[in-house]
């Protein structure tokens, strides 16, 4: 059965274990940034368990823009309590893990959050292989994004709400 519950500061470690496995260093949220994220942005940073093990974990704050920009990846500020952008920075699942549907399961429960909190859109960045992934759960493909992070190409990936 898997639990999906607000990022606790003691979930730290495999945080950091499971953002490493996932994402290259380059990329990847370091320890300061995550423990900024949980301390700042609790009410959409969520972490999936099974059998009491992290497996999982979607975060990002909520932003005035419709597209991520990269200060975002170091400057976080508090939620606004309604409207704004919905941004995810992060989402990772253990390798051990993944193709069991916790991606997917904690899209969905950002994105019940978010329609709580009267937010406009969901908005991310992503690698050119993963843009099928978001397009089957809504997402538009909205072109090259503007993002130096990680030295990577990134894709602007929306969903209206």
């Amino acid at each position: 059965m898997l639990h999906i519950r607000k990022a606790r500061i003691e979930d730290l470690p495999e945080l950091i274990k499971i953002e490493n496995q996932c994402f290259s260093k380059e990329e990847a949220a370091s320890e300061e940034a995550f423990k900024k994220r949980i301390q700042t942005i609790s009410d959409s940073f969520f972490v999936a368990e099974r059998n009491d093990k992290l497996v999982g974990l979607i975060n990002g704050p909520v932003i005035e823009t419709a597209f991520i920009t990269d200060d975002l990846f170091s400057e976080i500020k508090a939620n606004p309590s309604t409207g704004g952008h919905q941004s995810i920075l992060g989402l990772a699942v253990n390798p051990d893990n993944q193709k069991q549907g916790i991606a997917t399961a904690l899209l969905l429960h950002l994105e019940v959050k978010a329609k709580e909190r009267f937010r406009q859109s969901l908005t991310l960045t992503c690698k050119e292989e993963l843009i099928r992934f978001y397009e089957k759960h809504g997402y538009k493909n909205k072109g090259l994004s503007n993002s130096q992070h990680g030295g990577i190409r990134w894709y602007n990936m929306t969903k209206e709400l």
